[in-house]
Order: C-alpha cells, then sequence, then structure tokens
C-alpha cells in the first residue's frame, strides 16, 4: 500500500507545511529544509515502488523496514500537525489581547515560537534519519532483485495477482454462475443489435460485484461466437504501456483465428502496431473485451487501433467507475450498471460454495441461522459471497461459524482465503488521490449500514481540512465533488437521492467499510467503539488514533484519548468528555445521550464543527463565544430555545442550524419554533446557513449585511416587519433557500418589495398572503415552491406554471376557492402536494399539463369527491397518495367496477393513509 504511505505520511507533511500560520513564525529554514529531503524520500519511493514491484517474495526484512518506514513517517506527520496547532493556538491568543498585554508578554511569545522552532528542528532531524536509511539501504545488497511492497500492493505482485484471478473468469463453468440471466440477456441484445457502426457496450459496478464473471461469460457464449469473427479479452493494469495493450490485442486475435503470431511482435514500435491492428480489423466484425478500465484515457489511446467501419464490431469495457462507463464513446453506445445479488440470489451462491449446493447439509449441521447471518455482511456482493462460502465450506462446528462471524474484521485482513476480496477492494482504495483517500476513510468512522448525510460529511470534511482549496471555488462545492466521485468510482452507494436530482443519503459497503476501517487502524487515522470490539482484548478506553466513533456503552464512561481530531457519539449512555482534548475539530453528539455539555467545551480552541442535533442538552455553555474557530453548529431538534450572548464573536461561523419542531397545543400553525438570538448576530459576515431564528426588528433591519447567506429560515415574521424585510433580503445576492413564516396565520406577509429572486432556489412562505407577489414569475431558478395558509382567492396558478426548474409544488391550505385547475406548463414538475383545502370541491389537471408528474400527494381535503380530473392524461405518474380524504373518494377508484377505477389504472402504486384509535395505516388500492 505504498501509495497510501506516501499521501499519511510524506504527502500529509508536505500539505501540511503549507500552513499561513506556521510561516508566520520565522521557521522558513527548516521549512525548506524539509521539504527538500522529503520530496527526495518521497522520489525513491515512488521509484522502489514503479522498478521494485515485481512479484517477487518480499524477504522478512524488507517486509519490517517498510513497515518501520510506514509508522515513521506517519508519526511525523502527526507530529508536525501537532506542532502546527499547538503554535497555531499560541499565535491567536496573542494576536488577539490589547497592545499593553501583547508588550508585556512578548517574551513568553517569543519564547514560544523559539520552542516550536526547535520542536520543527528536531522533526527535521527525524526526517533527515529516515532519508538516510532509505539511502543506505538503497545502497545495500538486499535491494538488489528485492521489492519494498508488501505482496498485497496495487502494482505490484499483488496487482498482476488480481489480474490472474480476474482472467479466471474465463473459465467459469456456465452452473457456478448465479443472479446472471437478465443482464446476459440485456447485454447479448446489445452486442447483437442490427447497428452496422461500432458501439461500445460498459458494465460497470464496484470492485468484486460481478462485472468480469458477467462478461466472461458472454464472451464464452457460442450464439455471441458465431456473430463475429475475430474476439479478444484484455485485462487493463493500472499502469499499463500503451504498446503492451496492443500486442496482448494482436495475440489475441491471431490466437483465436488460430494464425501463427508474427516473430518480431515484441520489435515493433507503436506505429508499427496501431498498422498491424487496423490492417487486420478492417474489414472484419470484431468483438474486444477491456477488462477492468480505470479511466477515459485508454479509450482516447486505443480507439485509433480499431477501425470504426459498418462491419458491426462491438467493444466491451468494464469499469468501477461511472465516468468511464458513461464516457462518450460514439453513437448507439451503452452502459449497463451491475446490481448487487438479491437475497434470494446470494442464497444459492453461498449455499453453493459453503455446502456444495446441499441447503439439506447445512440445516442437518444446524447452521442456516448463522449462515444466513453471516451473508447479511457480504450486502448481496458477489466476490465476498463466493469467498466467504469457499472458506466456510471447511468448517464444520457452529461454534466455528460464529467465530468467523464475530472476527470478520480479522478474517478479511489476515485469512488467505479472503485475500482476493481485500486485494480487490484495495486497487479502488489506492487509486483514490490523497484527499479522497482520507475522505474516504473518514467515511468508516459511522457505524455499520449508517446513512450519512451529504451536508454532514461535506461540513466535517472541511472541519478536518481535508478539502484542498482551488482558487475561485467554494470549498463546499470541492468537498460535494469528492463525494460525487467517491460514488462514480462505486466506493459509497447513493440510497437517496432528493427531488432536485441530487444525493442526499450515502452508506458504504459493509465488506468495505471492514476492510477501510482496518487501513484506517493501521495509520492510526480512525476507530471505532462498537460492538465488534473483542471485550476480553480490551482494557481501557484509550485510543491511539486521530478520529474515534463511539457506538456503545464504556466501561468507564469517559473517552480518555486526548490526541483526538474527532469524537462521534452513537449510543443513548451519558458520556463524559475529557478536559484536556485541546486537538479536538469535530465533535458530533448527534442523537446521543448527552445532557450538558462540560464547561471546558470553550477551551478547544481548534474545535470547528459542533452537533447537537436530537440531544436533550438545554443550553451551551456561557463562555461559548471562545470558540473562535468554530465554522459549524447544529443544535437542530435539540431542547435548546437561545443562544448565549457573544456569538458575534464566533466571526468563522459558516453553518448555524437550530431548527426545532413544536409538539404543543399550539402546534398546529407553529409547527417550527426559531430560536432567540443577539441582534448583532449580523456581524457574522461569513455565515452562510441561517436556520431558523426568531424574527426581531433590530435582526430584520441588519439582515443586508450578511451577503454571504445562501440558506435563511425565519419565523414569527409580523406585518410591519415587510418592508425592512424586503430592503435586507434585497441586498443578499446569493441566497438560494427563503423560508418565512409569520406569527401566526392571519399575519398577512408583506413581501411584495423582494426583487433580489434570481437566485433563489427553494421558497417556503407560510402566512397570508393578499395578494400574490408578481415576483413569483420572475422566480426562474427555483426548483421548490412551498406555500401554506396563504388563502389566496384568485388563482395563483398562471403566476408559476411558466417557472422553467420547478420540480415540486406543495400546497398547503394556500387557496380558498373550490375548483383548482392546472391549464397548461409545469413542464418540469415532478411531485404535487395539495393539502389541507377545506373549501376544495374540484382539482382539474387539463391535457398538456405537468405531463411529467411522477407524485401526487391529496391529504386532509375532505371536500374533494374524486380524483383530479385530467389524470388519466399523466403518463409519467408513479405514485398516488390520499390521506384523510372523503369516503366517496376512496370509493371511485377502490375497485374493479368502481367509478373512476379507470382513471387511474395506470398508476403503479396507489395508497390510502388513513388513521384510527390503534393508529396510523395505509391500504394498497393498485391493480
Amino acid at each position: 500500500m505504498t501509495s497510501a504511505t506516501v499521501d499519511f505520511g510524506i504527502g500529509r507533511i508536505l500539505s501540511l507545511l503549507k500552513n499561513e500560520t506556521l510561516l508566520l513564525s520565522g521557521v522558513h529554514g527548516e521549512i525548506e529544509k524539509m521539504k527538500k529531503e522529503l520530496l527526495i524520500i518521497k522520489s525513491f519511493l515512488e521509484d522502489t515502488h514503479k522498478h521494485g514491484g515485481n512479484g517477487s517474495t518480499t524477504t522478512t526484512t524488507t517486509t519490517q523496514l517498510y513497515q518501520t518506514f510506514v509508522a515513521n513517517t506517519r508519526d511525523l506527520a502527526y507530529k508536525v500537525e501537532d506542532i502546527i496547532d499547538e503554535f497555531t493556538y499560541h499565535f491567536h491568543s496573542y494576536r488577539s489581547c490589547t497592545k499593553l498585554w501583547r508588550a508585556i508578554h512578548f517574551p513568553s511569545y517569543m519564547w514560544t515560537r523559539h520552542t516550536i522552532a526547535q520542536k520543527l528542528r528536531m522533526v527535521n532531524v527525524m526526517i533527515q534519519s529516515i532519508s538516510e536509511s532509505m539511502k543506505r539501504y538503497h545502497r545495500s545488497e538486499n535491494y538488489q532483485g528485492a521489492s519494498l511492497l508488501p505482496y498485497d500492493d496495487d502494482d505490484g505482485g499483488g496487482s498482476k495477482w488480481v489480474n490472474n484471478i480476474s482472467e479466471s473468469s474465463l473459465f467459469f463453468s456456465e452452473n457456478s454462475l448465479v443472479g446472471i440471466d437478465a443482464a446476459k440477456g440485456k447485454l447479448i441484445g446489445w452486442l447483437l443489435s442490427p447497428e452496422p457502426q461500432r458501439i461500445v457496450v460498459s458494465v460497470v459496478g464496484m470492485g468484486g460485484s460481478g462485472k468480469t464473471t458477467l462478461s466472461a461469460n458472454i464472451f464464452k457464449s457460442q450464439s455471441v461466437r458465431k456473430h463475429f469473427g475475430s474476439y479478444a479479452w484484455v485485462t487493463i493494469s493500472k499502469s499499463y504501456v500503451i504498446e503492451d495493450v496492443f500486442r496482448t490485442m494482436i495475440k489475441e486475435f491471431y490466437k483465436e483465428a488460430e494464425t501463427q503470431i508474427p516473430a518480431e511482435l515484441y520489435s515493433f514500435s507503436y506505429r508499427e502496431l496501431v498498422e498491424k491492428l487496423v490492417g487486420y480489423l478492417q474489414s472484419k466484425r470484431y468483438f474486444v473485451v477491456l477488462d477492468d478500465v480505470w479511466s477515459t484515457g485508454l479509450w482516447r489511446k486505443i480507439s485509433i487501433a480499431l477501425p470504426d467501419g459498418i462491419c458491426g464490431s462491438r467493444v466491451m469495457i468494464t469499469t468501477r467507475s461511472n465516468n468511464v462507463a458513461s464516457f462518450s464513446y460514439g453513437i448507439g453506445s451503452r452502459h449497463h450498471e451491475i446490481e448487487l445479488l438479491k437475497e434470494d440470489e446470494a442464497w444459492v451462491l453461498f449455499c453453493n460454495k459453503a455446502f456444495s449446493g446441499s441447503l439439506e447439509q447445512c440445516r442437518r449441521r444446524n447452521l442456516e441461522m448463522i449462515a444466513r447471518k453471516l451473508l447479511e455482511r457480504c450486502q448481496g456482493l458477489p466476490l465476498a459471497i463466493a469467498s466467504l462460502g469457499s472458506m466456510m465450506s471447511t468448517k464444520v462446528l457452529e461454534s466455528e461459524w460464529k467465530k468467523v462471524y464475530n472476527s470478520l474484521n480479522w478474517e478479511l485482513n489476515n485469512n488467505l482465503e479472503l485475500k482476493v476480496v481485500r486485494s480487490i477492494l484495495l486497487l479502488s482504495f489506492n487509486d483514490l488521490s490523497y484527499p479522497l483517500k482520507r475522505c474516504f476513510l473518514y467515511c468508516s468512522l459511522f457505524p455499520v449500514n449508517y446513512r450519512m448525510k451529504r451536508k454532514r460529511l461535506v461540513r466535517m470534511w472541511m472541519a478536518q481540512r481535508f478539502v484542498e482549496p482551488i482558487r475561485g471555488v467554494k470549498a463546499e462545492e470541492v468537498a460535494d465533488g469528492y463525494l460525487n466521485e467517491l460514488v462514480y468510482r462505486n466506493m459509497l452507494q447513493v440510497i437517496l437521492w432528493n427531488p432536485f436530482g441530487r444525493p442526499k443519503l450515502f452508506k458504504m459497503h459493509d465488506v468495505i467499510r471492514e476492510i477501510t476501517l482496518s487501513i484506517s487502524k493501521d495509520e492510526r487515522f480512525c476507530d471505532a467503539y462498537s460492538n465488534d470490539n473483542d471485550d476480553d482484548a480490551e482494557t481501557t478506553e484509550d485510543y491511539d488514533t486521530r478520529h474515534l466513533c463511539i457506538q456503545r456503552e464504556m466501561r468507564s464512561g469517559i473517552v480518555r484519548t486526548t490526541n483526538l481530531h474527532s469524537l462521534l457519539v452513537y449510543t443513548k449512555h451519558n458520556i463524559e468528555l475529557p478536559p484536556n482534548m485541546k486537538l479536538l475539530r469535530a465533535l458530533d453528539l448527534e442523537d446521543s445521550g448527552i445532557i450538558k455539555l462540560p464547561d471546558c467545551l470553550v477551551t478547544l480552541f481548534h474545535l470547528k464543527y459542533l452537533n447537537l442535533s436530537k440531544t436533550q442538552v438545554k443550553e451551551l455553555p456561557r463562555n461559548f463565544h471562545k470558540l473562535v474557530n468554530l465554522e459549524t453548529l447544529n443544535t437542530r431538534h435539540s431542547k435548546i430555545e437561545e443562544l448565549p450572548p457573544g456569538m458575534s464573536k464566533l466571526r468563522k461561523l459558516r453553518y448555524l442550524i437550530t431548527f426545532r419542531c413544536n409538539y404543543g397545543h399550539d402546534s398546529n400553525w407553529n409547527y417550527v419554533l426559531g430560536i432567540k438570538v443577539s441582534p448583532n448576530i449580523y456581524q457574522l459576515k461569513d455565515l452562510q446557513v441561517m436556520d431558523c431564528f426568531n424574527a426581531e426588528a433590530e435582526l430584520i433591519k441588519n439582515l443586508g449585511n450578511m451577503t454571504q447567506l445562501t440558506r435563511l429560515s425565519l419565523v414569527m415574521v409580523r406585518r410591519e416587519h415587510g418592508s425592512d424585510l424586503c430592503e435586507s433580503l434585497n441586498k443578499i445576492k446569493g441566497l438560494r433557500f427563503l423560508s418565512l413564516t409569520s406569527i401566526h396565520e392571519e399575519e398577512p406577509l408583506k413581501i411584495d418589495g423582494l426583487i433580489a429572486t434570481a437566485s433563489i432556489e427553494k421558497l417556503f412562505l407560510a402566512g397570508k398572503l393578499e395578494t400574490v407577489p408578481s415576483w413569483f414569475s420572475t422566480l426562474q431558478n427555483l426548483t421548490y415552491l412551498g406555500l401554506r395558509g396563504s388563502q389566496l382567492q384568485e388563482n395563483a396558478i398562471r403566476y408559476i406554471q411558466a417557472l422553467p426548474k420547478l420540480v415540486w409544488l406543495s400546497f398547503y391550505n394556500a387557496y380558498i376557492g373550490p375548483r383548482l385547475c392546472f391549464a397548461q406548463g409545469f413542464h418540469n414538475l415532478k411531485i404535487l402536494d395539495v393539502v389541507h383545502m377545506q373549501h376544495l370541491r374540484e382539482v382539474v389537471i387539463e391535457d398538456g399539463a405537468m405531463f411529467g408528474l411522477q407524485k401526487l400527494y391529496v391529504r386532509d381535503c375532505r371536500g374533494l369527491e374524486s380524483v383530479p380530473r385530467g389524470i388519466e392524461n399523466l403518463v409519467n405518474i408513479q405514485e398516488l397518495h390520499l390521506s384523510h380524504v372523503s369516503h366517496q373518494l376512496v370509493e371511485r377508484i377502490g375497485g374493479e367496477g368502481s367509478v373512476d377505477r379507470s382513471r387511474v389504472k395506470h398508476i403503479p402504486a396507489i395508497r390510502h393513509h388513513f388513521r384510527n384509535d390503534n393508529g396510523s395505516f395505509y391500504v394498497s388500492l393498485s391493480s
């Protein structure tokens, strides 16, 4: 794992030395010395990695030397990071004091700078010592013919071994494969289609998902073979040489044609190889499989040698990257995404491997329950299922099976029979850039099957300085790009997309998480105190790691580790935070059992991220303003009702999230509660998210100073706030989300004067609108519009029907007329909510309006006696949800002979939701 070592050791130090505060400390000389020596070590290691990975067995001495180097460079990286954090603290403390105080304490400050310089000199000595050791090793006899790399490294022997495993798929028997029939039929249909032009078919999926197995089965298929005149299978290495790829293709074509391979093949130049291939294939219908392609660059290099004639040739690509799969390969090209095995398919594959296909053998040995639990950990990943099943075929006793289940992490990292799983998944990890490696490893902190939120990940990565700065691009956008890259590479799975097409929730496959967590532990990067820990082996809650997640009750209830940068708590048991976590940058206590924050929290100078969401915490420490580096404060759904004074001193705060729900007697209107805050909060010029606060006159007058706001939510807005509110909002040019809720249902929202609407993407207005604001028609970027309690008497539809990007429209007691008509427009609308319309008797959707609608919700409209007229014209609708509607409406569509059944029979899912004394229920009305 050399690339990881370079990144987490040398690469990390080089990144840290760019710290601006450190450059002000007067240690430029030491920094330049470090950089020079580190670059020499980095070059040496990469050169060794390139030329030493020859597949030879690594000696014990070599492996130990390598591991020592790993540990030393990693420890140095952490040491440099701690030195920088220490100096940053002292530097800020000195600069933030009065001139008199600075004059008095100047000698102390200079002594601190001297101490920092001394520590850096010691680090420099250690770096030079490592460098000299590497140079001596380079000159020694041990270097000749020996690799400094572990056997399972990405481009060394491990890569060749993995390639061999991939190509072995060509020899799998037909009856050993499970769950490929549908995909196989689809892909063969594409390959044998009558189009005369060359077509590229891509098969994409995560490592171990069965891409190569499926493609190999198709490659051998007689129905495919008889359709083409020439065939070639080429496995692509990450460090491929294009000339070698061409030579392999030529050998494959000649071998399939039983033709003598040219003796001078290995002396051919690039041009001669291309000419040979083009000349051979020009008039042939060929079929080429390029297995395990890592980048689109390969196609740019190889396509010149694959004639694009009219013979009906086909190229199949297998890849782990969606970027490669969706690349533009020409007219008619297609791609197929591999799906993980369903539960019954996975069980068949596992039984085939573990019990030779005999379920009776499994039951006779009383192993079915533990076998199914073990299978769950594989989550449908074919490689993991097959490898694990083969390993378990030698285990007879139930106790042996339970032992493997309880120690699967250890087995994945140490058992030779599961080595292929780890090696194949490590290839994907080692191909990541340094920033992506850190972000990806950080995801292993979360519990098994945890649903990770996009915004939460982004903000935590930013707090840890994982996001590399790019000039002119916001850090949030860079981090979003990281997430997208991990998804495109099939290393994170998107489990929920929002209606606007953005990924919202992610998860990490269980097997990938286990391997990722083991890498994190090796690097002393992440660790988890969870149910997977071995109680017998653990005697303390001390963890030698930078990022820790507590997922179960701790014996002492105290976290003793002091060098943490992240602490995440996922247990309802109370956790006592230590007073000396001076390096902590992220504290995530969401949904934990913590009740009161310790006063020592305010001493965490480096804290950038604090999440108290869904906790029972009632107040923040009074000196909370001392957390001057805080960027994110999330008290969503906590018990905190008021922020302490001095919040305006937190000048680096970017996200202030305080949204709460009201479950009291007045929750019908004031269902969202704001939080009290000092009006001088407007001094936070970098604040981007302000969600959600009580509207106060002074705050509203000064909102215009917060020009970086992208999200704003205010409750308890009064009529008299209207003029000042519009004037302030018109100064905020980049506002994307705006939510305004009036103090009570009859209080009008006076917002006619709003002009700066071009950037608004989501708009929610709760309060009486005496007229529809004329600026509604200017919301050209609006994707969501929610109106609640608007009580409009005129038809508001004509103001919004032409909005080009509107995806979701929600009317909640927004219209008091008896007839709601959608005559035209709404061409991108996918979701429509019609809720709590007491006077509504009829909904009409005319032909051509909202033809792309997918989901329709009708709730608490008891005067509505039939489904919307024109619903039969909505050919794309997938779901109709009816909640607390009249019996007449339900009866009209409830059965085959009902009056309106024919109008809704094209809708796949129809549900009637209702409530009675026993709770809330729903019944399906689908055909």
